[in-house]
């Protein structure tokens, strides 16, 4: 008998045995869990802090997790899920990625030429990338290729943007940049100071035309909004009180700006 023969037939032996296992032994679907999941976008993010939408149905069915978790869940799915359950839902306020990166190939500079791996983890390991800013976008797309709604687009100038309006706020993005540059913020945050620099000012804009250089403009004229981090020197919105988007006008260096719409 040939080895390939004897290798179908064991094969067929165990499916069959694991069939007649799972038969005997395995446990009835809860029909609860099964409808709760079935609300659910099935994109497994991992954003509401379980293992994937099955393990976020268990836990509703449990009842030891609320609705309202899910930030890509439909507004008409969470109002069945609610009436199913017959609680109220966790007051959360959407989220939005936002790269808070503005180093482009316009407006930073490269210290080489990178043609390793399409990969941004792959592309820190040498030298921490390519750009003078080494706290810079790689651009090289391993958030976009995570990402489960397609809301992120790498540019024709090599940097990664965040689609506010497809976002759903998983935060499979922020998980995988190797610079940490992905932050979670929320949705009414009009601006953010895109740059992630902690050097001092005219270190960091020899390196990128777009850096915050920690002029403290922004915090004279929203006080209230904004704020200068004495850890980095870099301006940041109070995001408990976010600026609206007119104080963007008044950043020399652009670094105070809207996201894509």
């Amino acid at each position: 008998m040939s080895t390939l023969l004897i290798i179908v037939i064991v094969g067929l032996l165990t499916g069959i045995a694991i069939a007649i296992v799972s038969r005997l032994f395995g446990t009835a679907a809860d029909p609860m869990e099964e409808n709760l999941k079935a609300l659910l976008p099935g994109a497994n993010c991992g954003g509401c802090g379980f293992a994937g939408c099955s393990g976020y149905a268990k836990a509703l069915a449990e009842g030891t997790a609320k609705p309202g978790l899910c930030a890509a869940q439909k507004a008409e799915d969470l109002e069945k899920m609610v009436a199913m359950l017959g609680v109220a839902a966790e007051a959360k306020e959407p989220l939005v990625a936002v790269v808070m990166c503005n180093g482009d190939d316009i407006n930073a500079s490269r210290q080489a030429q990178y043609n390793g791996i399409n990969d941004c983890r792959n592309a820190a390991i040498v030298a921490g990338g390519a750009k003078t800013c080494v706290f810079g976008c790689l651009g090289l797309g391993s958030c976009a290729r995570v990402c489960p709604f397609g809301a992120i687009e790498i540019t024709e100038h090599h940097i990664a943007v965040v689609h506010r309006e497809l976002c759903r706020g998983c935060g499979r993005c922020v998980q995988v940049c190797p610079k940490k540059l992905i932050r979670l913020v929320p949705k009414s945050a009009e601006v953010n100071v895109l740059c992630s620099n902690p050097m001092k000012g005219p270190a960091k804009f020899k390196a990128c035309k777009a850096a915050c250089i920690g002029c403290g403009k922004c915090v004279r004229e929203a006080p209230d909004n904004m704020h200068i981090d004495t850890g980095t020197s870099l301006a940041k919105v109070n995001y408990e009180n976010p600026p609206s988007e007119a104080l963007a006008n008044v950043c020399p260096t652009h670094a105070l700006r809207k996201q894509i719409d």
